[in-house]
Order: C-alpha cells, then structure tokens, then sequence
C-alpha cells in the first residue's frame, strides 16, 4: 500500500503545473494534500478512482487539506473537535480497518514567531488528540508540520535557531510527540542522511541550492511501524515549494 503526502501550495495552481502526470503516475492508494487554497466547488475536476475528501478554511484561498482515497475509509472526520482551532481546515482524519490516517496542516508561527503562542497550544491539543486516536488503534500522520526536528533536517541550522519551524519551543513539541509512542518514519529508516529536505524557500530561490528544510512528514505510531516498509522523499517533483512524501506499508 503506498500513501502519499504533498503540501500543493494551491491546488488548483498545481493542476497547472504538471500535478496530474505526477498523480497519475504515482498511483497511490491514498494521495493527501495539505495547502489547497480553495473553497467548495473551485476545482473543475473529478480524480477517477478516488473517493474525495476535503476540509477548507473558512478564509478563502488560504490553507485547507485534503485526502484522496482508493478505499473507501470507515469514517471521515474533520478538525480535532476543538472550535477555535477547526476555523483553518486544517485536519481531515479517515478510519481504515487497521490505522486512523490523520492528514494535518501544522499552523506557521510566522515571522519573528508571532503566531509562537498559539502554535504552542495547538501542539498540545493536537497530541492530545492524536493519543486518543492511538488508543484505539494505530495512527498514521502525514503532512506539513512546520518544523525541522533536528539540525539535521535543515540547510542552515545555527542561522535559522529562532526561526519560525525551528524555535526551540517547537523542536520541543515535536519531541514530545515522539516521546509519546509515535516514530518519524524518515528517520527510522534513514538516521544519519543528510542533505533531505521537503521545502525549499521561492524567495531566495533555495531549490537550486537545495538549501531546504525538512518539514513534510510521515509519522506513525511505534506499535505500527513494523507494518512500514520504507519512507522516501520525491524531491525531484517540482510544482510547490514543497515536494511529496511517500509511505510504503507491507
């Protein structure tokens, strides 16, 4: 089975952009999307196959996630049941017999890390959240967390310490998660590789350099991860800033 994670930068935008040879090729069973920047009824296009599901923000053209499925999931839900931080379309979560999928668009604590307190408290409810789920059974989470892990996992760590994604506070969050029964599927088959990233900045034209970061994940749960058999970056795709993830189970 392979799951496949890409933070689109606008969906609709990508659609232009080559996204659909890159789907059609790719031929996950699952195929989520986070950033899709639209609203209901914005995209002229139906992906065969698949059954759909998508959360949009209530602010047009900003955020907003989606998953694509082959199987039909047991149950779909969106948001984490809290109001306050379901307003961004931010997680959609699909029951499958044996794992919760849980598709999340981590908010951005912005420049000069503005948005920090509220990430903070959304980093608590989210595991929270995430360990209910896993109480029940295993969680598979992808998407765009918004944090590089370790210095490992960005071009320029000493220059980027306190900037928005990799802030000692949510380095800390991502820890904590991990420490509470869930493995980064990366780096649990690749510990020591260096130079892997998932975004690379427009702005300073960081791609050609590959002076990137590595925020776009797969985590499961620690009970799960026998069921994986690898976890790949397809940083060759081009069409967002950020490149899609890739989940292979057994």
């Amino acid at each position: 089975m392979k799951l496949i994670s890409w933070n689109v930068n606008g969906l609709r935008a990508v659609m232009n952009k080559g996204f659909l040879d890159y789907f059609n090729e790719a031929d996950a069973d699952i195929f989520c999307m986070q950033e899709i920047k639209m609203q209901e009824g914005q995209l002229d296009h139906e992906f065969e196959g698949y059954y759909e599901y998508y959360n949009y923000a209530v602010k047009k053209g900003y955020s907003g996630t989606a998953i694509l499925s082959k199987v039909e999931p047991i149950s779909v839900s969106y948001g984490i049941g809290i109001e306050h931080h379901d307003q961004e379309g931010r997680v959609i979560t699909a029951e499958y017999d044996n794992f919760y999928l849980v598709n999340c668009y981590t908010p951005n604590s912005q420049k000069e890390l503005a948005r920090l307190e509220y990430r903070m408290e959304w980093e608590s409810d989210f595991k929270d959240y995430l360990r209910r789920l896993d109480d029940v059974k295993p969680v598979i989470l992808c998407g765009d967390l918004n944090v590089a892990h370790n210095e490992i996992d960005l071009k320029n760590p000493k220059t980027n310490r306190k900037s928005a994604g990799f802030s000692d506070e949510e380095r800390n969050a991502m820890t904590e998660l991990l420490s509470a029964g869930f493995v980064d599927s990366f780096r649990y088959f690749y510990p020591e590789l260096e130079d892997q990233y998932t975004w690379w900045s427009y702005i300073t034209k960081a791609r050609s350099r590959n002076a990137g970061w590595r925020i776009d994940y797969f985590v499961v749960s620690e009970k799960f991860i026998d069921n994986v058999e690898d976890a790949k970056i397809a940083s060759d795709v081009m069409g967002s800033d950020h490149c899609p993830v890739v989940l292979e189970l057994k």
